[in-house]
């Protein structure tokens, strides 16, 4: 709740170990409060969340060692280099290979050459990459992206997915918000739209298209818009 404001209302889902849910909706539809909820960041006014069996409001600890959050907006420390970053989250979760880790991080996200550099020194979809190699240092269980290929170039988005999808098929549970439906669309096993909220969609493309499209293999693109148009309705 945000004041009399309820950001996300009666919203239920969950996401198995190798699975990869897209959440997709229109701006303000409460993608980012969902996944702050999820990483408790944010505290539910109802309900419960369970990350590997464990209530992240009563059981934070072990919950959020097995989590990873990534956020659209990367917030880094000003006068730590790429390397002090990593040695600095490889100490807060007791990694005690970090620093193999996290040449192999710098390596598959390309960093190498950057390690010491300052955050002010990287381009936006460095800090994006940064965040990520420090989310993916401690090997979570769970993952939540948002935005993860804000500032990347095309040969960068396509290693980025590439890093997504090597991580479910090692076993991990992965939400990914973005507003790139063909993105969302190619990686997904399953997609959850929000509207305003509450959850209008939830499924494979294939049983999306089958409830909301004229034909079965309509894109995401044309789902979300059919969705959406029928949540307002229902709102209205």
């Amino acid at each position: 709740m945000y004041g009399s404001l309820a950001a996300v209302d009666n919203l239920s889902f969950d996401v198995q170990q190798g699975e990869i849910l897209g959440l997709v909706g229109p701006n303000g539809a409460g993608k980012t409060t969902t996944l702050r909820c999820i990483a408790g960041i944010l505290r539910p006014s109802l309900g419960s969340i369970q990350v590997g069996g464990h209530d992240i409001v009563g059981q934070a600890v072990e919950a959020k060692r097995l989590l990873a959050f990534m956020p659209d907006e990367p917030q880094l420390f000003d006068y730590l280099t790429v390397s002090e970053h990593l040695q600095l989250t490889a100490r807060i979760f007791n990694v005690a290979d970090g620093p193999e880790r996290s040449r192999e991080l710098l390596r598959e996200l390309e960093l190498e050459g950057k390690e010491d550099a300052l955050p002010s020194e990287l381009s936006r979809g460095m800090r994006q990459k940064l965040i990520i190699a420090c989310g993916l240092l401690h090997q979570p269980s769970a993952m939540l992206f948002d935005e993860p290929l804000t500032g990347l170039d095309p040969l960068g988005i396509r290693r980025m997915k590439n890093t997504i999808q090597s991580r479910a098929a090692s076993g991990a549970a992965i939400v990914v918000s973005s507003h790139l439906l063909h993105l969302v669309e190619e990686i997904s096993s399953r997609v959850l739209i929000l509207q305003k909220g509450k959850r209008v969609a939830l499924g494979t493309v294939a049983e999306l298209a089958a409830d909301f499209a004229a034909y079965h293999d309509a894109n995401l693109e044309e789902i979300f818009i059919r969705a959406t148009e029928a949540g307002k309705r229902e709102n209205n």
